[in-house]
């Protein structure tokens, strides 16, 4: 739901100081929540996503992108994915694993 979404993104910025903002979707690519525009966070969350998933054979459940001025993220855990955008120097592990522990708590399946 929006609402359990909405909580999610809080939950994100509770957790990462350096997070600059986050969306969740869910599995057609809506944007459900997001710290900012919700149809900015949809388009590029699915240009991101897509790219991603030219890269294998099957659709990328996670990825890490390294910028000169930042750090992009994305995790899919079943019907659900999240986007994140954070500070440069990120530690990848703690971001990725933070996204899939807020995911996983929407989803029911616990931490």
């Amino acid at each position: 739901t929006r609402e359990t979404s909405e909580a999610a993104v809080a939950r994100m910025r509770e957790m990462s100081a350096v997070l600059r903002g986050c969306a969740v979707l869910d599995a057609g690519g809506e944007a459900l929540a997001a710290t900012g525009d919700l149809a900015r966070w949809q388009e590029a969350a699915a240009v991101l996503l897509g790219a991603a998933d030219l890269a294998g054979r099957e659709r990328a459940e996670s990825l890490h992108v390294g910028t000169e001025d930042g750090e992009v993220f994305a995790v899919r855990h079943g019907d659900l994915a999240m986007v994140a955008v954070s500070e440069r120097f990120t530690l990848a592990s703690l971001m990725l694993f933070d996204m899939r522990t807020v995911l996983r708590e929407m989803a029911g399946d616990g931490a």
